[in-house]
């Protein structure tokens, strides 16, 4: 007897009503996500196995998205199909705070020649949704929809330091803490340790915890009600920034978010 070897369907996320919950839905999205782990074509054996969904419904699930658009057929496998960028679109386009924030992010790139970044909180990661470039960089600097650890960004960090302490703690206990390089603080008592010096500056710095060679300064932004939603990076090269020189930047990026938290 042949044993499949797909993982069971993920759990129901805690507090959804499973009585309203369709986990045809569940697999579908599961299959969209593998390609997060694997950025590449995959064949329809890898990608059954990525998503954790058995072959004849990874099969079926894979011909409607590719029929809708929302997968393509490449030389080497399936890949995430251009209608997937017609959704990205409409949230970027939705999103109030985006279309506010984006000339208080040209106005601070004026002012300082490196990268701008406005990312959003989404738990135990943040996302980026608009990047504003600098003079060089790496690929996946240059992308919108990237997330990285809440823990060990810079803006990351200043939203939990502005949380209260035992919502940031949840956060933590939450997080898979793994080191995105060598730099990369991990251990308990060193995050709280950067997030206490947070609260104290009021902005966040990072030497290389999320990029080699990259130094960062976040603030957080904050809603109608003061609670933090939202942080602005700027990142530039430690070969041309010295860290005290990166730090006198920070009236300028905590200008840009209280600005953009005063506006509604």
């Amino acid at each position: 007897m042949k044993v499949s070897t797909a993982k069971p369907a993920a759990d129901i996320p805690p507090g959804v009503d499973d009585r309203l919950f369709l986990q045809g839905v569940q697999r579908t999205m599961q299959v969209l996500e593998a390609f997060a782990r694997q950025p590449r074509p995959l064949s329809l054996a890898e990608l059954a196995a990525a998503a954790g969904v058995d072959k004849s419904a990874t099969q079926r699930i894979a011909h409607t998205l590719q029929a809708l658009g929302y997968l393509e057929r490449q030389p080497s496998g399936l890949a995430p199909g251009k209608k997937l960028l017609d959704r990205g679109f409409d949230f970027l386009r939705a999103e109030p705070l985006i279309e506010r924030a984006v000339p208080v992010l040209h106005d601070l790139r004026k002012s300082i020649p490196e990268r701008v970044d406005l990312s959003l909180f989404d738990d135990t990661s943040v996302i980026y949704v608009v990047r504003l470039q600098s003079k060089r960089e790496t690929f996946s600097a240059t992308l919108v929809g990237r997330r990285i650890p809440t823990f060990c960004s810079s803006g990351g960090r200043a939203i939990l330091a502005a949380l209260p302490e035992e919502e940031a703690e949840a956060v933590l206990a939450r997080s898979d803490r793994t080191a995105l390089t060598p730099a990369t603080i991990t251990d308990l008592p060193g995050i709280r340790a950067k997030l206490a010096e947070t609260r104290r500056d009021g902005f966040s710095l990072c030497l290389e915890e999320s990029l080699r060679g990259e130094i960062t300064l976040g603030a957080a932004v904050r809603d109608a009600s003061g609670r933090p939603v939202a942080a602005i990076h700027v990142a530039a090269s430690l070969a041309e920034w010295k860290p005290a020189a990166f730090r006198r930047l920070a009236p300028l990026v905590l200008h840009a978010a209280e600005a953009l938290s005063r506006q509604r």
